[in-house]
């Protein structure tokens, strides 16, 4: 612990607020709340046994920051705000937009159809769900549309209104056409509830329905329409092995289990409606709170930010805040933290479940490590670089005889591409196909931007510079990081593609991995992402050029008669290819405009190169 940490600490509050960890380099890598700040970021830095995930961002910890709160939930707000401005290593991060699904029906409306959501609003409709882990809310969606006769098109209906006739649907026998009034009100609402009931758990007059329309189907050999229904009756089998028995079907359950080895935990998330386990998803997680009970906490005030509340939630630990997560829901729901019978059966299918997951996890961990921060170690050591290269940047140019020169600029943090770091730059000094001058002015405003400490991506300084090429391409830019005096600075390397060699500044003799292994994977992927954001780049401009005809540069040949060239002959090239008496058969164009578009293309001929 350092003396800015421990002069900190006595100027602690007992209030509630929310605390900040910062690393070396000020980065924050931790956001939590407090019941009581002074208590609670004390037990951080005692001497007390810790988790070994728990002790790992202790150990980065260079400072912290605190705000008191007037109240917990006003911590609990603030807390949440600066995890999602922060992003935070240490904290569980729910990525917004990935929703699961819902079968939304607005009861509010006379003819309510059904359309799959992925939030749920405060509006007064029904909400089903959510689906997920092998079960399509699309699918559901159509094995009812398959079995009753429920409207899915998007005409607003009202009592009053009246369509000028029916749609297909109702041809095929697969809608009432309330739109026509084919219905009345209260039938249509009684085709609702048997949709209702079905969506509530209860299988088996959809699964009649389905059986008795296949069987009809394949008797009047419609062995199309037949295979549709056999497999919307798949989805109905696969609903029923979901069943937990002696479980009854108003019942709405949550489950979230939590399993840790000390330094890596995983969350376990099982959803029980109508009777039946509609999904399990397990996450990875390296939330560093003292309590795992508290792990659990914020992970479900992340998750039902915008989740349907059920009405049990099942925990495996306990948590102190049961009545601030009461306030925060708004809602009775019945949180249980010891769980017993079948919610006790539940708890424990839901841990083996997150027990096989991190098993699965920290396998695939060691894999990314070695692909990534391993490889930038070996590439360290191998390379002889100043620096562990945690950034790398690698730059190509792409052109056609050059034209349209453009080169690129791509990123890799960590070894994983940053691709908001990606920058493109069009040529602009460089006349004609000279890839080493493009390169050299391509540096030259890269450099630049990096010593004005101009533009968000050009204020970080690489730790290694690759260059595609061999020897010539690497001394050339070479000559420009020692222009800039970085030389000392950044390292930089060449890479020739023919044999894959290593080039190193002033050293003629190249370096050569071992093919296949982690260290030439990972330069060989910067090398090839940044040819191919290159060629995108280039192909991009290209197009638009090319979208801006050169038609419009001939002298009299206005919209209208572009679009009937084009009309006639399908495109520049072909019109470039034609004689005059040709061009003098398209109506709009006379034989002089004829002439004057023949000689054009004859003094600027289209180039016929091939793609890159």
């Amino acid at each position: 612990m350092n003396s800015k940490i421990k002069e900190k600490l006595k100027l602690l509050t007992k209030q509630p607020g929310v605390y900040v960890m910062r690393d070396s380099e000020g980065n924050v890598i931790y956001v939590g709340k407090a019941k009581n700040l002074k208590n609670r970021v004390s037990q951080y830095f005692r001497n007390s046994p810790k988790q070994a995930k728990v002790q790992a961002m202790v150990d980065n910890i260079d400072n912290f920051d605190y705000f008191i709160t007037m109240s917990e939930m006003d911590a609990l707000a603030l807390e949440s705000n600066l995890i999602k401005k922060y992003q935070p290593f240490y904290n569980i991060l729910l990525k917004d937009g990935k929703q699961f699904p819902y079968v939304k029906m607005n009861s509010k409306e006379p003819f309510p159809k059904l359309e799959i959501v992925r939030k749920v609003k405060k509006d007064g409709a029904k909400y089903f769900g959510p689906y997920f882990a092998g079960i399509d809310a699309r699918e559901i969606l159509k094995t009812i549309n398959s079995a009753f006769k429920i409207r899915t098109c998007n005409l607003k209906i009202t009592e009053t209104s009246m369509a000028k006739r029916e749609c297909l649907n109702y041809s095929l026998g697969l809608c009432s056409a309330p739109c026509t009034k084919k219905i009345t009100k209260e039938d249509y609402k009684k085709e609702l509830d048997r949709v209702i009931n079905f969506l509530n758990g209860n299988d088996e007059e959809i699964e009649k329905i389905l059986t008795e329309k296949m069987n009809i189907a394949a008797q009047n050999e419609n062995f199309e329409n037949a295979i549709l229904l056999r497999d919307r009756l798949k989805m109905i089998a696969k609903l029923k092995q979901r069943v937990v028995a002696n479980l009854p079907k108003d019942v709405s359950k949550d489950i979230f289990a939590y399993y840790s080895d000390g330094l890596s935990g995983v969350i376990t998330y099982m959803v029980v409606r109508g009777g039946k386990i509609l999904g399990i998803i397990s996450y990875p997680s390296l939330e560093a709170e003292l309590e795992e009970g508290e792990t659990l906490f914020n992970f479900i005030i992340q998750y039902y930010q915008n989740l349907l509340l059920p009405n049990e939630i099942i925990l495996s630990h306990d948590i102190q805040d049961k009545e601030l997560l009461y306030q925060y829901f708004n809602k009775k729901v019945n949180i249980i933290t010891n769980p017993h019978g079948i919610n006790k059966t539940l708890m424990e299918m839901a841990l083996i479940n997150a027990k096989e997951y991190l098993n699965k996890f920290i396998e695939k961990e060691k894999i990314k490590y070695n692909n990534t921060i391993g490889a930038i170690k070996v590439l360290k050591q191998k390379l002889n670089l100043k620096e562990l290269p945690l950034r790398m940047e690698c730059y190509d140019i792409s052109n056609i005889s050059g034209t349209n020169k453009v080169s690129s600029m791509v990123v890799f943090k960590n070894g994983e591409p940053c691709k908001k770091d990606y920058r493109k730059f069009k040529i602009k000094t460089v006349k004609g196909a000279n890839d080493f001058a493009s390169l050299a002015e391509t540096l030259k405003r890269r450099f630049k931007r990096l010593l004005e400490q101009n533009g968000e991506s050009f204020k970080e300084k690489p730790n290694l510079i690759i260059i595609d090429g061999g020897k010539g391409q690497l001394s050339s830019c070479y000559d420009i990081l020692k222009e800039f005096n970085l030389e000392n600075q950044i390292d930089m390397i060449g890479l020739a593609k023919k044999q894959e060699e290593i080039f190193l500044p002033n050293k003629s003799t190249p370096i050569l991995f071992k093919q296949g292994s982690a260290e030439l994977k990972l330069i060989q992927r910067i090398r090839d992402e940044a040819h191919r954001f290159a060629i995108t780049y280039h192909r991009t401009l290209r197009n638009n050029k090319q979208t801006k005809s050169t038609l419009e540069d001939i002298p009299g040949v206005g919209p209208k008669k572009r679009d009937a060239l084009l009309k006639a002959f399908g495109s520049s090239e072909e019109i470039a290819k034609a004689s005059i008496d040709l061009l003098q058969t398209v109506p709009e164009i006379s034989p002089a405009l004829a002439s004057t578009i023949y000689n054009y293309f004859k003094n600027n001929p289209i180039n016929y190169s091939p793609e890159e």
